[in-house]
């Protein structure tokens, strides 16, 4: 039986009425990726937050007479909500209440399905869980099942949950760290390649043009958070030029701090590129806002400064109104879609002339005893030409600034000429 949920939004001073409808429409969403059924919303005008009941007694109150009429399971907030305001009202709806942090964390929970992923959503889970424990939370507990962490009847079971629930935190903590180490290892052969890092608004169509560029048979759905793991490939872009093109997790509003910080080894392909490419959907209305949202993430994890290209995505589907504004107010943007494969050349030639912004000519002559030094240009650089004689060999090749930095300090250490 499908679960019906009430969703509740908040207009503020600071927050208006349309701004609220969007972000329910958007939690409506999220509800439905976990086969739930939004029968309504409700929406409160408040001057000031309530510490104790979020949106106030009344509108409680006011909600408690929608559940019987409504046949509602669950209340939904936009909001996240603190420890107290939710044990309270579900104290005074006698109801499960959740926010759009723990939907965002049980549709991580569904769909992680490598043992990074996994491992990363659990521990963002207990986290949230952790000062929220009481026998009403089930869902998020069935997700991540195996843990220790059961409702109790009474306070003694709920403080054994708690125990529980901080060493099982510990060792998972331990766990990412050996995960990274793993990928610190993974990451080490990528030195000589140019770094392309694709990110954006959950459902932006980044794995498609993955897919696109590097056959990389990604699982691409019309939904959101369809994929979690980063996955890299090489892109072969023209005849001299190869970079690793990476897929990252995709950003929403509101993405609970503590997925953020679990997931900071998966977006570390990120953290590491030499380009970022901004993925926005100009065929959503708020594609705009999304952008914003991206950008306020990319500052979180310090990559404000990475060099980046914007990338408005599903061109076949937009509004000519939201395209002009774009066009206007991003004259450097490139506009395509990777699902029709339209303009898909534009993608190209940006990357291309980012890469000649980035990259040097270097002439060196090594000695032909200096195998290492050979191979070491061979496998960091673009060979140009090379021209032998009985003793040496003549190099011309194509280095990234980033590479030659270390690469010089390697080859300072064997002989060339």
């Amino acid at each position: 039986m499908t679960e019906r949920v009430l969703l509740v939004g908040v207009v503020t001073p600071y927050r208006s009425q349309e701004t609220v409808e969007d972000h329910l429409t958007e939690l409506g969403d999220l509800v439905q990726t976990l086969g739930y059924e939004a029968v309504d919303q409700f929406i409160v005008k408040r001057n000031k937050i309530s510490p104790s009941l979020y949106i106030g007694k009344g509108k409680v109150e006011e909600i408690k007479s929608l559940i019987p009429m409504l046949n509602i399971d669950e209340v939904i907030f936009d909001d996240d909500l603190s420890p107290t305001q939710s044990r309270n009202m579900e104290k005074a709806l006698n109801i499960e209440i959740r926010d759009r942090s723990g939907v965002i964390l049980e549709i991580f929970a569904k769909h992680a399905r490598t043992r990074e992923a996994k491992t990363q959503v659990e521990l963002a889970t207990l986290e949230y869980l952790l000062p929220r424990l009481t026998r009403r939370w089930t869902h998020l507990e069935r997700q991540i099942g195996g843990i220790g962490v059961r409702s109790g009847a009474g306070e003694t079971q709920i403080e054994v949950d708690r125990r529980l629930t901080r060493t099982r935190i510990s060792r998972l903590k331990k766990d990412l760290q050996r995960i990274d180490r793993e990928r610190d290892i993974q990451r080490k052969g990528r030195d000589g390649f140019f770094q392309v890092a694709l990110v954006g608004y959950t459902n932006a169509g980044k794995s498609t043009i993955m897919n696109l560029m590097t056959n990389a048979s990604i699982l691409v759905e019309d939904k959101l958070f369809a994929t979690l793991d980063t996955t890299v490939r090489q892109w072969k872009v023209d005849k001299y030029h190869s970079v690793l093109l990476s897929d990252t997790i995709g950003f929403i509003r509101k993405l609970p701090p503590n997925l953020v910080a679990s997931f900071r080894s998966t977006l570390k392909e990120a953290r590491e590129a030499d380009l970022i490419l901004k993925v926005i959907d100009i065929s959503n209305p708020n594609c705009i806002e999304h952008l914003k949202t991206v950008d306020e993430i990319l500052i979180q994890l310090g990559l404000y400064k990475t060099p980046s290209l914007m990338v408005f995505n599903k061109i076949d589907k937009m509004d000519d109104d939201i395209f002009k504004q774009v066009k206007r107010d991003y004259p450097g943007a490139l506009f395509l879609s990777a699902l029709n494969s339209l303009k898909i050349d534009d993608l190209r030639l940006g990357i291309l002339q980012e890469l000649r912004q980035e990259e040097i000519k270097i002439e060196m002559e090594l000695s032909l005893n200096d195998v290492k030094s050979i191979a070491m240009v061979r496998d960091n650089c673009i060979v140009l030409n090379q021209n032998y004689d009985d003793h040496s060999v003549q190099m011309e090749f194509l280095c990234y600034k980033r590479v030659w930095n270390w690469l010089r300090q390697k080859l300072n250490h064997h002989s060339y000429y």
